[in-house]
């Protein structure tokens, strides 16, 4: 039996177990005179409950109802009041490195993870390459006899391995889980998904304006799989994990959902935090006497801004708690689509409301487009007001503004990103399950992080972690288990975690027995470029026990105490492949940082039916020099449809034939848009168009010179002016339409706008010029920032 009570299988040390040997078949020479035996269906450990894992996204403490915030979530509220609270439950402070966490119970960092995907770098803990030696918490339920899907965002497929070529080892149903309806990135729109099943691209079924938002698609196919699972094998438990969008930008709440928070959010964020701050404390959430920490200087107050510039704040907080209240709804719908089948008080539900903290990349001001904030280009205030009225519609990327995202981690320091202090890793917690915890509605404050979940399912079940899966021998699980915690008796029980580092872009802490060290390093996580000083970095030391918000720092009190947990900081990093620190931002982004199919080729070809390639598997097409030539046939009916595009309506560039001629489009993240057209229209028969892409200088997002020709005729010309510096989103690639979301919004009403004749190929060369890729590109972005 295990510390918690719950029982304990050692038989399955080697996975998958040997083949069925047939002990008991009898052979002769005449099936008359044999005794058949049939391998047994894998069976679950006896009682082993069904489990819901449900994952929230960029939500920080302060702002769910459950924990004293104003953004009503019932459902959680519900399934605290039936089951437990956990107050000091830790994450690493951004998406990509949480989730590995999650699903190994290892730090980030030795399942390759020190960053999201889209950052990876060459380094044994920045790689973004699970290893096959530390298998999924599905992979080892799968082999005691569970079924699993996962609904919504992987976020842990390496950004150069999302093609259609693969490999797929690194997709969830190759790691363990039976069935994936979800996306593969950090983030999508919630109108328009770049949606998966299996490994399979697949448009969304619906449009916004017949109620299509991705939170609730989402819900539809978690609520079909289990009931199906349960129609055809009752007795066999389930692994569901719900891992929404919500709440990461894009802040996209269905249509029918939008203004149910208007004038919420009135008071500013100033306000907002002393009055969850009084709720935290009348509640419970926190100890008493927890302090409400300062905002941070960088940080404007709510009264230093102009009457107008507040009104677009209120409306960014309350677009987002529209957004978050809907999510909230779709969990509810799919935990009662558990109860209806009879099914809730064996299931375990985990419901983490967020993988970091509150997001602060949205700017000081707030941005229409939080991917122009992650390619480095912050909006102006009047460019962000110009959307006032559209904020969160179709068409809109948006995210708030940096006070919101600081009032959202109340009552503590900083936001996501920042993993030395709370602000950025501190995330509530409930845990439900009605046949094993009966001390309900009680508040559970043992320190514990990301990877101790994945060691509480197996002790729950009744797992021993395996020495070997699919023939790697793996590396021992880093997390410890929680279940000792839903006894009664254990509810002030000391923490089994009594160690645990942070560290993203430099932001470090180390925490043991009660005392933390916290040094917040360089830039700040609104600021997505350029690199700081390590010489200038200040450690600050916080006694938590008595500290629950990190307030007071007693660096200069206990210089000796501050000194030893540096020092076991540096042990840890050694130890979990922490080193070496890197605290560059949009510069990693950049896709040829990385292995590709399309590494060193200066010529690239692509034939018609070529979709859906993401662009962090494709080669790079944004501020680089190139030329396209499109070998088209215009059929009588005339030139209509995307010949190439890469993007969607956040920004991109799209070729495409329109009103007879052909039209070069350029999306600059919706904020500025630039147009070229073909003189002449194009009579039916063959064409040859060529588009030429010219930047002026090597530094990512400056202004280009373009070209657009056919048939060898006078070019037309377009100045540029400025370009996306280093990829368009999350979307992708497309030869003969353009998928998910539209590049330019003239045909947005027109579906994927597919081409009418035919495209015998689009090529691009990528002409050898004198100047600097790849690393070189990277080494130079930071030095002129």
């Amino acid at each position: 039996m295990s510390d918690a009570g719950f029982p304990v299988n050692l038989d399955r040390n080697h996975l998958p177990e040997p083949e069925w040997a047939y002990p008991d078949a009898q052979i002769t020479t005449y099936a008359a005179d044999s005794t058949p035996d049939f391998p047994s269906p894998k069976q679950a450990p006896e009682g082993a409950p069904n489990i819901l894992l449900v994952l929230l996204d960029d939500v920080g403490f302060g702002w769910p109802s459950v924990n004293g915030g104003l953004v009503r979530m019932p459902t959680a509220e519900r399934l605290a009041g039936n089951g437990l609270f956990y107050n000091q439950f830790h994450t690493t402070s951004l998406c990509s490195p949480t989730r590995a966490a999650l699903l190994t119970g290892r730090n980030h960092h030795t399942v390759a993870t020190g960053v999201i995907q889209e950052m990876a770098t060459g380094y044994p803990g920045y790689s973004g390459i699970i290893p096959k030696g530390t298998a999924t918490f599905a992979e080892l339920l799968k082999h005691a006899g569970y079924t699993s899907g996962w609904f919504g965002k992987n976020h842990n497929v390496p950004d150069n391995q999302t093609s259609a070529a693969g490999p797929f080892d690194n997709w969830p149903t190759h790691q363990g889980f039976d069935y994936f309806y979800g996306f593969i990135s950090g983030e999508t729109d919630q109108f328009f998904p770049s949606l998966y099943r299996g490994t399979q691209p697949v448009e969304p079924p619906a449009r916004p304006e017949d109620g299509y938002q991705l939170t609730r698609d989402l819900a539809d196919e978690c609520i079909g799989w289990i009931s199906r699972q349960k129609s055809i094998a009752p007795d066999r438990p389930f692994l569901a994990y719900f891992s929404a969008g919500a709440a990461h930008a894009p802040h996209q709440p269905p249509l029918d959902w939008r203004g149910r928070n208007a004038g919420r959010f009135d008071m500013g964020w100033d306000a907002y935090r002393e009055q969850v701050h009084a709720n935290q404390l009348e509640r419970g959430v926190i100890p008493p006497g927890t302090r409400l920490t300062e905002r941070p200087e960088q940080i404007p107050a709510w009264d230093s801004y102009p009457a107008e510039q507040r009104a677009l704040f209120a409306r960014q907080a309350e677009n987002y708690a529209d957004f978050l209240e809907h999510a909230d709804f779709e969990v509810g719908r799919v935990v009662d689509a558990i109860e209806q089948i009879g099914e809730l008080d064996n299931t375990i539900v985990i419901y983490i409301i967020g993988d970091n903290g509150s997001s602060g990349e949205g700017s000081l001001v707030g941005t229409p487009n939080e991917l122009m904030s992650l390619n480095g280009r912050q909006p102006t205030i009047e460019e962000a007001i110009g959307f006032l009225d559209s904020w969160g519609l179709p068409g809109t990327s948006p995210h708030y503004a940096v006070g919101w995202a600081h009032a959202g981690d109340t009552p503590f320091q900083w936001t996501k990103q920042v993993a030395s202090h709370f602000g950025g890793t501190r995330n509530s917690m409930i845990v439900s399950w009605p046949e094993r915890i009966t001390d309900t509605g009680r508040v559970r404050s043992q320190f514990h992080h990301v990877i101790d979940v994945t060691p509480t399912l197996l002790e729950i079940v009744g797992l021993a972690q395996p020495t070997e899966v699919n023939g790697y021998i793996q590396k021992p699980i880093e997390g410890t288990s929680f279940a000792y915690t839903f006894a009664a008796d254990n509810a002030d029980a000391p923490s089994t975690r009594t160690q645990q580092y942070f560290e993203m872009f430099g932001n470090r802490a180390m925490y043991a027995d009660g005392w933390i060290a916290s040094c917040r390093h360089g830039r700040l996580p609104w600021e997505t470029s350029g690199s700081y000083s390590w010489d200038d970095d200040v450690w600050e030391l916080y006694d938590i026990t008595h500290d629950f918000s990190q307030s007071i720092d007693l660096a200069a009190q206990e210089p000796a105490r501050l000194r030893q947990l540096q020092d076991l900081f540096m042990a840890d990093a050694a130890r979990y492949q922490v080193l070496p620190l890197d605290d560059r931002f949009a510069e990693r982004l950049d896709v040829t940082l990385r292995p590709s199919y399309f590494a060193g080729r200066s010529r690239v070809t692509f034939h018609e039916g070529m979709t859906r390639l993401p662009e962090g598997s494709g080669p790079k097409l944004v501020s680089v020099p190139l030329t396209l030539t499109a070998e088209i046939e215009v059929r009588d009916s005339g030139a209509e449809g995307v010949v190439f595009a890469v993007g969607g309506d956040a920004a991109g560039w799209a070729l495409f034939g329109w009103e007879g001629g052909i039209r070069f489009h350029y999306n600059f993240f919706g904020i500025r848009r630039y147009d070229l057209r073909s003189s002449d229209t194009l009579e039916p028969g063959t064409h040859t168009v060529v588009l030429t892409i010219a930047p002026r200088t090597p530094q990512p997002g400056g202004p280009a010179d373009v070209s657009l020709a056919v048939d060898g005729g006078a070019p037309q010309t377009l100045e540029l002016p400025e370009q996306v510096p280093q990829r368009c989103g999350t979307e992708c690639l497309d030869v003969g339409q353009d998928s998910v979301s539209p590049v330019c919004d003239d045909y947005a009403d027109r579906g994927v706008f597919p081409f009418t004749g035919r495209i015998h190929e689009v090529a691009f060369d990528f002409p050898d010029v004198v100047g600097p890729t790849g690393h070189e590109r990277l080494e130079l972005a930071t030095r002129l920032d």
